[in-house]
């Protein structure tokens, strides 16, 4: 998922002009992927969708220009069996016109659609091809954090957010999506992330990292971790103790 502030980057660049800060922010591929990644979309951009995994999920082809890196099939189904698990939990009477939303993270949302059709989810995505699934899109901006529809104010008990890039901005500004979607009392969030974010995520969403490590399908260059604003305990790893931090 990317901005309009990201297109006018990009224009930057084929007309000549360096934009070096932005190319920092983005997930980085080894040497050896983005090889393959560049020979991967020259095949595939000729295709509207592919196959996304044994269980006949299916994605539209990764847009590497939007930063757009899918989960592997291992973990978009272990954080779709959580938030289902989440979503199995929510006290009586609770709301479910608007149980999850997931916040640039299409790969849950699919795996989500079809493993749990009767959890109630929303995707927020700047890639407007994610429109072929109706009432559930809805257009969003990371710069733009709540240029949102109002009745999705403090609407989620479930938030899962995957920001496009790996910026104090960028992160700051999901932050403040988070905090506009979620529920202000009781909500679980679900953020990824580099492990770089640590410190920053817990400062902005008091959000801690598990054991379990997300995937892409594309090898990426960075580690990427799953926060959680809950301890899993037996679940996804767990809350990382490893580095002795209190929790």
């Amino acid at each position: 998922m990317a901005s309009g502030a990201e297109e006018e980057g990009r224009a930057r660049r084929e007309a000549g002009e360096e934009d070096t800060d932005e190319d920092d922010e983005r997930p980085q591929l080894s040497a050896a992927a983005a090889g393959a990644l560049r020979e991967f979309l020259e095949e595939q951009g000729r295709h509207e969708g592919e196959k996304g995994g044994g269980e006949g999920v299916e994605l539209v082809a990764e847009d590497w220009r939007l930063s757009q890196f899918w989960y592997d099939e291992r973990t978009a189904r272990e954080l779709s069996e959580e938030v289902a698990r989440l979503a199995s939990g929510l006290p009586a009477g609770a709301s479910t016109s608007a149980a999850v939303a997931c916040v640039a993270c299409p790969t849950l949302y699919a795996y989500l659609r079809k493993s749990s059709p009767d959890v109630p989810a929303r995707l927020l995505e700047y890639d407007e091809r994610f429109g072929q699934y109706g009432d559930d899109f809805a257009f969003y901006d990371y710069n733009q954090p709540e240029a949102l529809p109002p009745a999705m104010k403090h609407a989620f008990q479930i938030v899962v957010a995957d920001p496009p890039y790996l910026s104090q901005e960028c992160l700051e500004k999901v932050a403040k999506t988070v905090s506009f979607l979620a529920q202000p009392e009781g909500s679980f969030l679900l953020l990824l992330t580099g492990e770089v974010q640590k410190d920053r995520a817990l400062e902005l969403l008091n959000v801690r990292p598990c054991g379990f490590k997300p995937q892409h399908s594309n090898k990426l260059g960075n580690v990427f971790r799953l926060f959680t604003n809950y301890d899993p305990v037996d679940r996804l790893g767990g809350w990382d103790r490893s580095d002795g931090a209190p929790v």
